[in-house]
């Protein structure tokens, strides 16, 4: 009998574990989806500078396209980059393109912000990432043609030899000016929405800067969102026609409105309601990402607009 109860009680507890690890694997959030962006760049003497931008897709199994591409640098990118081009797996290689532009004096900060939509059965997907490009370590030196040596006549008197004069030292009155601090790392913007929520999520990298965001529903419902360095904050609305959420930033001077967007095959559902069988893992863990507002919340001499979309 001591047997029989041993093994009844071991089959149970094996289910209950079979059981809990299902559900944490149907019921976790879905990845945020992305592009990951890249960037580097040559430049010459006469201030002409070329910039080569690389793309490839978060996702491993599905492709996206590209809907958005913004650039610091004048004129348009030339190449397979551009708005509406398939971004395809992460294993099927880049999306690349070229800016070719002549600086007058120093060359400024060279960004390229990228946005990208995914569609994953019944959800659908937004991301955007912002690059900015560095000095690439593969530029072709330009050639300086030497002189000719010519053959001294043998009539020609040899020149005495002077001494080397010495190199004058570096003055001590003006040292090398101290380089400029590294501006602060950019936080991920996300927007998660399904049949009965809206999430706004923020991820704030280590080395970002604090900062509270205030949510404001068109019924006047109000949300604080506080995010921390190294930190992930998040603020939940129930989900209903006709949302729609201002978000101001206690960093930055403008706000930004932005309508709930019901995914699609939410028919029946929606409102409060709860979603039941074997798609409401994925739909509960669907993320639509927020365009990125990063670059508007750290430099904010820029006077940027932070701008989203679903």
């Amino acid at each position: 009998m001591n047997r029989l109860h041993l093994r009844r009680a071991a089959v149970l507890t094996a289910g209950t574990l079979i059981g809990l690890v299902g559900v944490a694997t149907v019921a976790g959030p879905a990845a945020a989806h992305h592009p990951e962006p890249s960037g580097s760049y040559c430049a010459t003497k006469d201030g002409k500078v070329t910039v080569n931008w690389s793309v490839i897709s978060s996702e491993t199994d599905i492709s996206g396209r590209i809907t958005k591409l913004e650039s610091t640098v004048p004129g348009p990118v030339t190449g397979a980059l551009a708005v509406g081009a398939e971004l395809k797996k992460q294993g099927d290689g880049p999306l690349t393109g070229t800016q070719t532009h002549t600086f007058q004096g120093a060359i400024p900060k060279l960004e390229l912000t990228v946005g990208a939509h995914w569609e994953r059965g019944q959800q659908s997907h937004d991301g955007e990432r912002t690059v900015v490009a560095q000095p690439s370590r593969n530029c072709e030196a330009e050639e300086t043609p030497s002189p000719s040596p010519s053959s001294p006549s043998p009539s020609a008197t040899p020149e005495p030899s002077r001494s080397p004069e010495p190199t004058p030292s570096p003055s001590v009155s003006n040292p090398p000016s101290p380089s400029a601090p590294a501006e602060p790392a950019e936080p991920i913007f996300k927007l998660d929405q399904d049949c009965d929520t809206m999430t706004f999520i923020v991820e704030n990298p280590a080395k970002g800067i604090p900062f509270t965001a205030t949510l404001t529903t068109e019924k006047g419902l109000t949300k604080k969102l506080a995010s921390q360095p190294g930190g992930t904050a998040s603020a939940e609305f129930d989900a209903y026609q006709g949302l729609k959420v201002t978000v101001k930033y206690d960093v930055v001077e403008d706000s930004e409105t932005i309508p709930y967007t019901q995914p699609r095959d939410c028919s029946g559902q929606g409102g409060g309601l709860p979603v039941t069988g074997p798609a409401a893992g994925a739909i509960a863990g669907g993320a639509a990402v927020l365009l990125a507002a990063g670059a508007a919340l750290f430099v904010t001499a820029r006077r940027r607009r932070i701008r989203f979309t679903a």
